[in-house]
């Protein structure tokens, strides 16, 4: 593999990365209604996670679901964005003050909402709050979940069909459970395919932080992880990081024949990605947005959904993106992969 550099190009895109990466790291606010409602129908509020809702990627999936309401539904929305270390503290305000302003539902974008939004769920029964990634106890809370793993899996056959060196690698932002279900189903993916299809791939797994959620908008370490993973020869890389994953994205676009796989969004429909998405094999897709709409739809509807949901790959929660058509001559190994975990043959692993 050669690696072809396009240094001036970087260089401009980095400053605009570095810029973007610092706005996100601050706690903000936007609204499509000023007005507030305490008896509970002044609209949707939404708390992304850090990176906010342009992070071509998790966040971005959660806004998707957002807008399709208002178009759909005519919502009215107030979003918030959490900042890097935070405290539990900083969260439960913010949900606080969306619940005094009578938003419903309240929405907490990603784990570290977990906690907040059981305990201020409890201090508001009359409003339905939503989480994603985390299973919360209250009979007013929806939890959102996915099957990770069974996506990555997908990814994890398609990269070891594609590869020309034989190495692929896996960027995971922080190493915590969540990330580990990315890891274990794309590593099982490219040793099953080792075995069914005679290949022999290795694959590099690398973690920007141990325990630090500044892994899931740190664009410049993640360029950095990249690049050493080109170096050593891998030629796919799968990275679950977040807005993170903007900077993997680029390092491999800058090497020839080199392929970067998105996650959560279709990277390769992300306006905020053209520039490289002939760089982007696939994306494992996570259905954030189809949850977050289903949620608000519910409670419009006054029948406001509770408990635990596991979107998974057999329902279309989970998917691999065929965006850019980079996938489509191994369409029936993919095909055939995912027929074997919705059947059961194949369990797919959550953690390494």
């Amino acid at each position: 593999m050669r690696r072809a550099s396009k240094l001036a190009a970087s260089v401009a895109v980095t400053a605009a990365l570095a810029l973007t990466a610092t706005a996100c790291g601050e706690s903000s606010t936007s609204s499509n209604n000023s007005g507030s409602d305490a008896k509970g129908d002044a609209g949707v509020g939404l708390a992304f996670d850090v990176g906010g809702r342009d992070d071509h990627s998790f966040n971005e999936s959660a806004a998707r679901g957002l807008d399709r309401a208002e178009e759909e539904l005519g919502i009215s929305f107030k979003e918030m964005t959490a900042k890097n270390d935070e405290t539990e503290a900083d969260r439960e305000q913010r949900l606080t003050s969306l619940a005094e302003n009578g938003y419903n539902p309240i929405i907490g974008v990603g784990y570290l909402y977990g906690s907040s939004i059981e305990k201020v769920a409890a201090q508001y029964p009359d409003i339905t709050f939503g989480v994603v990634d985390s299973v919360v106890e209250g009979d007013n809370v929806y939890s959102m979940v996915f099957s990770e793993h069974e996506g990555s899996y997908l990814a994890g056959v398609a990269a070891a069909l594609k590869t020309e060196t034989g190495q692929v690698g896996f960027i995971g932002g922080v190493n915590n459970p969540l990330i580990n279900k990315f890891e274990a189903g794309f590593v099982q993916g490219v040793l099953d395919t080792n075995e069914n299809e005679g290949t022999d791939v290795s694959v590099d797994v690398q973690y920007l932080y141990e325990d630090n959620d500044a892994g899931f908008n740190d664009v410049a370490k993640a360029r950095e992880t990249a690049d050493g993973m080109l170096g050593r020869g891998a030629d796919i890389i799968y990275t679950a990081a977040g807005q993170s994953g903007q900077g993997s994205i680029e390092t491999v676009a800058g090497v020839e024949g080199a392929w970067a796989i998105g996650v959560d969004s279709d990277a390769y429909e992300q306006p905020g990605l053209a520039e490289y998405k002939d760089s982007i094999l696939t994306s494992v897709v996570k259905g954030v947005d189809v949850a977050v709409f289903d949620l608000i739809k519910s409670v419009q509807d006054g029948e406001p959904l509770s408990g635990p949901h596991s979107y998974n790959l057999e329902e279309g929660g989970v998917s691999l993106a065929t965006s850019g058509g980079f996938i489509d001559d191994i369409s029936e190994q993919i095909e055939a992969a995912k027929a074997r975990i919705v059947s059961g043959e194949v369990t797919v692993q959550e953690t390494p």
